[in-house]
């Protein structure tokens, strides 16, 4: 199997795919070394390792050759987090997938809020159209992409989250979506009723309240992501051991 088919196999087993989410070729590397099965950009923790703030600030440009780079120094499947698509426009997130299709990524997850100063969720019918005309662009195509749709009430906190959330769903997988994605949804009867909804492979991502993974695969959970949670983990780790240098006024800390 080439890149793509093992990676829409891994949403298919018993077994969920735990995604490692990474945010420099280190860490891609690390990842692949430590076992995973494929990796994927966390868009927070790579915008933050740049010096930008999450929400599209990081230059599109500099994603792409990020996404080659790791392409060309692992082996295993490597999707991309494009955020709200890079555009406003249908032609402008088309083009922006095909970019990233021509760079060797095999997924991408594309969400229903648009990030700024506040994140605003999408109409869902007008979301729905937006996805039908990607979904439609893929296939007459025949790109290898899989497309994994991140729906955001949950993260956003609103109101009626599993009933909202449920709906859009339906629309999503009628428009012709690979998965969803449900971030910081932890409740195991929410879970359930989502992952019932849809014939589609479901997406959650490590929260602290998260059921464990053998729970989630007896959920039928098909994918589990890290965010940006390892990032953070790594950088606070870093600020301990720079501290400790000084505290210590020697460099046994890191020795």
């Amino acid at each position: 199997m080439n890149p793509f088919e093992t990676f829409k196999q891994l949403h298919q087993n018993t077994t969920p795919l735990l995604l490692g989410n990474i945010w420099d070729l280190n860490s891609a590397r690390i990842l692949e070394a430590s076992g995973y099965k494929a990796i994927g950009i966390s868009s927070q923790a790579l915008s933050n390792s740049l010096g930008f703030e999450d929400g599209e600030n990081l230059p599109f440009e500099i994603l792409v050759q990020f996404a080659k780079r790791v392409v060309e120094v692992v082996h295993i499947p490597f999707s991309v987090d494009m955020e709200a698509g890079y555009s406003r426009t249908v032609a402008g997130i088309i083009e922006n997938i095909n970019k990233l299709h021509d760079a060797g990524v095999v997924g991408i997850n594309l969400e229903d809020t648009i990030p700024g100063t506040v994140r605003q969720l999408r109409p869902a019918a007008e979301f729905q159209r937006i996805l039908s005309a990607i979904a439609s662009h893929i296939s007459r195509n025949n790109l290898q992409i899989f497309l994994n749709v991140r729906t955001d009430r949950f993260l956003l906190g609103l109101p009626n989250a599993l009933a909202e959330t449920l709906t859009r769903i339906e629309n999503y997988e009628n428009a012709g979506a690979d998965g969803i994605f449900v971030p910081c949804i932890t409740d195991r009867d929410d879970i359930r009723e989502v992952v019932g909804a849809t014939k589609l492979p479901v997406n959650v991502m490590c929260m602290p309240a998260l059921p464990d993974f053998e729970e989630l695969a007896s959920l039928g959970v098909k994918r589990i992501s890290m965010g940006p949670f390892l990032f953070n983990k790594a950088n606070e780790a870093i600020g301990d051991l720079a501290k400790a240098v000084i505290s210590d006024n020697n460099f046994s800390a890191i020795l």
